[in-house]
Protein backbone atom coordinates (compact mmCIF):
# COMPACT_ATOMS: atom_id res chain seq x y z
CA UNK A 1 0.00 0.00 0.00
CA UNK A 2 1.42 3.35 -1.11
CA UNK A 3 1.97 5.71 1.85
CA UNK A 4 -0.10 8.88 1.97
CA UNK A 5 2.03 11.97 2.08
CA UNK A 6 1.22 15.65 2.58
CA UNK A 7 1.25 16.30 -1.16
CA UNK A 8 -1.53 13.75 -1.74
CA UNK A 9 -3.63 15.19 1.12
CA UNK A 10 -3.22 18.70 -0.24
CA UNK A 11 -4.31 17.59 -3.71
CA UNK A 12 -7.43 15.92 -2.32
CA UNK A 13 -8.31 19.05 -0.33
CA UNK A 14 -7.96 21.22 -3.45
CA UNK A 15 -10.30 18.91 -5.37
CA UNK A 16 -12.86 19.01 -2.56
CA UNK A 17 -12.77 22.81 -2.40
CA UNK A 18 -13.31 23.06 -6.17
CA UNK A 19 -16.20 20.58 -6.02
CA UNK A 20 -17.91 22.43 -3.16
CA UNK A 21 -17.47 25.78 -4.95
CA UNK A 22 -18.99 24.33 -8.11
CA UNK A 23 -21.99 23.01 -6.19
CA UNK A 24 -22.47 26.36 -4.46
CA UNK A 25 -22.37 28.20 -7.76
CA UNK A 26 -24.88 25.84 -9.30
CA UNK A 27 -27.30 26.38 -6.44
CA UNK A 28 -26.73 30.16 -6.13
CA UNK A 29 -29.66 32.11 -4.78
CA UNK A 30 -31.87 33.48 -7.55
CA UNK A 31 -34.71 34.94 -5.49
CA UNK A 32 -38.03 34.41 -7.22
CA UNK A 33 -36.20 33.75 -10.47
CA UNK A 34 -37.39 37.02 -11.98
CA UNK A 35 -35.36 38.13 -14.98
CA UNK A 36 -35.71 40.45 -17.96
CA UNK A 37 -33.83 41.00 -21.21
CA UNK A 38 -33.69 44.81 -21.24
CA UNK A 39 -30.16 45.75 -22.37
CA UNK A 40 -28.10 48.27 -20.38
CA UNK A 41 -27.56 50.15 -23.64
CA UNK A 42 -31.18 51.36 -23.45
CA UNK A 43 -30.17 53.86 -20.76
CA UNK A 44 -26.51 54.35 -21.70
CA UNK A 45 -27.00 57.71 -23.46
CA UNK A 46 -29.70 58.92 -21.06
CA UNK A 47 -28.93 61.18 -18.13
CA UNK A 48 -30.70 60.85 -14.80
CA UNK A 49 -32.69 63.96 -15.71
CA UNK A 50 -33.78 62.38 -19.01
CA UNK A 51 -35.25 59.45 -17.11
CA UNK A 52 -36.75 61.43 -14.24
CA UNK A 53 -38.47 63.89 -16.60
CA UNK A 54 -40.57 61.04 -17.99
CA UNK A 55 -42.32 60.64 -14.63
CA UNK A 56 -44.59 62.85 -12.55
CA UNK A 57 -44.01 63.77 -8.93
CA UNK A 58 -44.92 61.12 -6.40
CA UNK A 59 -47.50 61.43 -3.64
CA UNK A 60 -45.06 59.74 -1.27
CA UNK A 61 -43.41 61.93 1.34
CA UNK A 62 -39.80 61.49 2.42
CA UNK A 63 -39.43 60.84 6.14
CA UNK A 64 -35.66 60.33 6.03
CA UNK A 65 -32.88 61.67 3.84
CA UNK A 66 -29.40 60.44 3.05
CA UNK A 67 -26.74 60.24 0.36
CA UNK A 68 -26.65 56.92 -1.50
CA UNK A 69 -23.10 55.56 -1.22
CA UNK A 70 -23.59 52.07 -2.64
CA UNK A 71 -26.03 50.25 -4.91
CA UNK A 72 -26.07 46.55 -4.05
CA UNK A 73 -28.53 45.62 -6.78
CA UNK A 74 -31.69 47.02 -8.34
CA UNK A 75 -33.68 46.96 -5.12
CA UNK A 76 -31.14 47.57 -2.34
CA UNK A 77 -28.95 50.58 -1.58
CA UNK A 78 -26.76 51.86 1.27
CA UNK A 79 -26.89 55.39 2.68
CA UNK A 80 -23.95 57.32 4.10
CA UNK A 81 -25.25 56.74 7.64
CA UNK A 82 -24.80 52.99 7.14
CA UNK A 83 -28.51 52.31 6.78
CA UNK A 84 -29.45 49.68 4.22
CA UNK A 85 -32.62 50.43 2.24
CA UNK A 86 -34.76 47.74 0.60
CA UNK A 87 -37.12 49.13 -2.06
CA UNK A 88 -40.56 48.11 -0.83
CA UNK A 89 -43.03 46.34 -3.12
CA UNK A 90 -40.54 45.49 -5.87
CA UNK A 91 -38.03 42.78 -6.71
CA UNK A 92 -35.22 42.95 -9.27
CA UNK A 93 -33.04 40.16 -10.69
CA UNK A 94 -30.44 38.71 -8.33
CA UNK A 95 -26.71 38.65 -9.10
CA UNK A 96 -26.00 36.18 -11.91
CA UNK A 97 -29.55 36.37 -13.27
CA UNK A 98 -30.32 37.99 -16.62
CA UNK A 99 -31.26 41.64 -16.13
CA UNK A 100 -29.28 42.11 -12.91
CA UNK A 101 -26.76 44.52 -14.44
CA UNK A 102 -29.36 46.67 -16.22
CA UNK A 103 -31.54 47.07 -13.13
CA UNK A 104 -28.54 47.84 -10.93
CA UNK A 105 -27.10 50.36 -13.41
CA UNK A 106 -30.49 52.08 -13.68
CA UNK A 107 -30.60 52.63 -9.91
CA UNK A 108 -26.95 53.71 -9.87
CA UNK A 109 -27.65 56.36 -12.49
CA UNK A 110 -30.54 57.75 -10.46
CA UNK A 111 -29.26 57.36 -6.90
CA UNK A 112 -25.52 56.85 -6.49
CA UNK A 113 -23.80 59.85 -4.91
CA UNK A 114 -27.08 61.75 -4.61
CA UNK A 115 -29.29 62.67 -1.69
CA UNK A 116 -32.37 60.48 -1.74
CA UNK A 117 -35.54 60.56 0.33
CA UNK A 118 -37.05 57.50 1.98
CA UNK A 119 -40.77 57.12 2.68
CA UNK A 120 -40.54 54.38 5.29
CA UNK A 121 -43.24 51.70 5.30
CA UNK A 122 -45.28 52.56 8.40
CA UNK A 123 -46.82 49.10 8.53
CA UNK A 124 -43.54 47.21 8.38
CA UNK A 125 -40.41 49.29 8.94
CA UNK A 126 -37.80 46.61 8.22
CA UNK A 127 -37.33 43.10 6.85
CA UNK A 128 -35.76 40.08 8.54
CA UNK A 129 -32.31 41.20 7.38
CA UNK A 130 -32.64 44.53 9.17
CA UNK A 131 -33.01 46.54 5.98
CA UNK A 132 -35.33 49.55 6.13
CA UNK A 133 -38.33 49.06 3.85
CA UNK A 134 -39.50 52.09 1.93
CA UNK A 135 -40.04 54.04 -1.25
CA UNK A 136 -36.88 55.69 -2.59
CA UNK A 137 -37.50 59.23 -3.82
CA UNK A 138 -35.21 61.15 -6.17
CA UNK A 139 -36.08 64.71 -7.19
CA UNK A 140 -39.66 64.08 -6.10
CA UNK A 141 -40.02 60.90 -8.18
CA UNK A 142 -40.80 57.38 -6.96
CA UNK A 143 -37.91 55.13 -8.06
CA UNK A 144 -39.80 51.96 -6.98
CA UNK A 145 -42.57 52.89 -9.39
CA UNK A 146 -40.10 53.67 -12.16
CA UNK A 147 -38.46 50.24 -11.84
CA UNK A 148 -41.83 48.55 -12.29
CA UNK A 149 -42.96 50.69 -15.21
CA UNK A 150 -39.63 50.26 -16.98
CA UNK A 151 -39.97 46.48 -16.64
CA UNK A 152 -36.78 46.34 -14.56
CA UNK A 153 -38.53 44.88 -11.50
CA UNK A 154 -41.51 42.73 -10.65
CA UNK A 155 -44.21 43.42 -8.09
CA UNK A 156 -43.52 41.73 -4.78
CA UNK A 157 -46.33 42.73 -2.45
CA UNK A 158 -45.63 41.56 1.10
CA UNK A 159 -48.37 42.53 3.56
CA UNK A 160 -48.59 44.14 5.97
CA UNK A 161 -47.43 47.13 3.97
CA UNK A 162 -48.44 50.75 3.74
CA UNK A 163 -47.78 50.67 0.00
CA UNK A 164 -49.74 48.89 -2.71
CA UNK A 165 -47.33 48.42 -5.65
CA UNK A 166 -50.08 47.33 -8.03
CA UNK A 167 -50.96 51.04 -8.21
CA UNK A 168 -47.52 51.65 -9.76
CA UNK A 169 -47.88 49.00 -12.44
CA UNK A 170 -48.39 49.24 -16.17
CA UNK A 171 -48.26 46.88 -19.13
CA UNK A 172 -44.54 46.25 -18.64
CA UNK A 173 -44.91 45.09 -15.06
CA UNK A 174 -44.39 41.50 -14.02
CA UNK A 175 -46.03 40.11 -10.88
CA UNK A 176 -44.08 37.75 -8.65
CA UNK A 177 -45.26 34.14 -8.83
CA UNK A 178 -43.69 33.41 -5.44
CA UNK A 179 -46.86 32.99 -3.39
CA UNK A 180 -44.88 32.81 -0.17
CA UNK A 181 -44.14 36.52 -0.51
CA UNK A 182 -46.98 37.93 -2.58
CA UNK A 183 -50.64 38.33 -1.72
CA UNK A 184 -53.65 36.77 -3.39
CA UNK A 185 -56.17 39.58 -2.96
CA UNK A 186 -57.03 41.41 -6.13
CA UNK A 187 -56.99 45.05 -7.09
CA UNK A 188 -60.79 44.95 -6.90
CA UNK A 189 -60.66 44.52 -3.14
CA UNK A 190 -58.19 47.38 -2.93
CA UNK A 191 -60.56 49.61 -4.87
CA UNK A 192 -63.38 48.66 -2.55
CA UNK A 193 -61.41 49.67 0.50
CA UNK A 194 -60.53 52.96 -1.19
CA UNK A 195 -64.04 53.79 -2.35
CA UNK A 196 -65.38 54.27 1.17
CA UNK A 197 -62.58 56.65 2.14
CA UNK A 198 -64.85 59.71 1.99
CA UNK A 199 -66.70 58.79 5.14
CA UNK A 200 -66.25 60.72 8.37
CA UNK A 201 -64.92 59.48 11.68
CA UNK A 202 -62.00 59.80 14.03
CA UNK A 203 -58.47 60.10 12.71
CA UNK A 204 -55.14 59.19 14.26
CA UNK A 205 -51.88 60.89 13.37
CA UNK A 206 -48.37 59.57 13.83
CA UNK A 207 -46.20 62.31 15.33
CA UNK A 208 -43.10 60.43 14.16
CA UNK A 209 -44.01 60.15 10.46
CA UNK A 210 -46.35 63.12 10.04
CA UNK A 211 -49.05 60.92 8.50
CA UNK A 212 -52.65 60.51 9.64
CA UNK A 213 -54.88 57.44 9.37
CA UNK A 214 -58.40 56.25 9.82
CA UNK A 215 -58.83 54.84 13.30
CA UNK A 216 -59.48 51.43 11.71
CA UNK A 217 -56.23 51.46 9.69
CA UNK A 218 -53.87 48.58 10.46
CA UNK A 219 -51.02 51.08 10.81
CA UNK A 220 -52.66 52.51 13.94
CA UNK A 221 -52.36 49.17 15.73
CA UNK A 222 -48.61 49.14 15.10
CA UNK A 223 -48.14 52.74 16.22
CA UNK A 224 -46.62 53.42 19.62
CA UNK A 225 -49.01 55.15 22.02
CA UNK A 226 -46.56 57.99 22.52
CA UNK A 227 -46.70 58.87 18.81
CA UNK A 228 -50.50 58.91 18.48
CA UNK A 229 -52.20 62.24 17.86
CA UNK A 230 -56.01 62.28 17.64
CA UNK A 231 -58.06 64.51 15.32
CA UNK A 232 -61.80 65.04 15.21
CA UNK A 233 -61.84 65.59 11.46
CA UNK A 234 -59.77 65.17 8.32
CA UNK A 235 -59.50 68.94 7.91
CA UNK A 236 -58.12 69.21 11.42
CA UNK A 237 -55.31 66.77 10.58
CA UNK A 238 -54.49 68.49 7.27
CA UNK A 239 -54.51 71.95 8.85
CA UNK A 240 -51.87 70.77 11.32
CA UNK A 241 -49.59 69.63 8.51
CA UNK A 242 -50.28 65.89 8.53
CA UNK A 243 -50.50 64.00 5.25
CA UNK A 244 -52.95 61.14 4.56
CA UNK A 245 -51.91 57.50 4.72
CA UNK A 246 -51.90 55.93 1.27
CA UNK A 247 -53.13 52.62 2.63
CA UNK A 248 -56.45 53.67 4.21
CA UNK A 249 -56.90 56.93 2.25
CA UNK A 250 -58.50 58.97 5.07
Amino acid sequence: MMPINKKHVFSVLIILVIAIAAMSFASAYTGTGFSHNIPSSKYYDMSASDILNQYGDTECHAEEWGVCTQVVDGDTIYLENGKKIRFVGVNTPERGVEGYITSKNFVQKLCLGKEVGIDVDDSKHSDKYGRTLGVVIVDGKNVNEMLLKEGLAEIMYMPPSEFYPYDWANGNTHVSSDHSTSTSYSSDSHQSSSSDSSGSGSYVGNANTGKFHRASCSSVDKMSEGNKVFFSSRDDAVSQGYVPCKRCNP
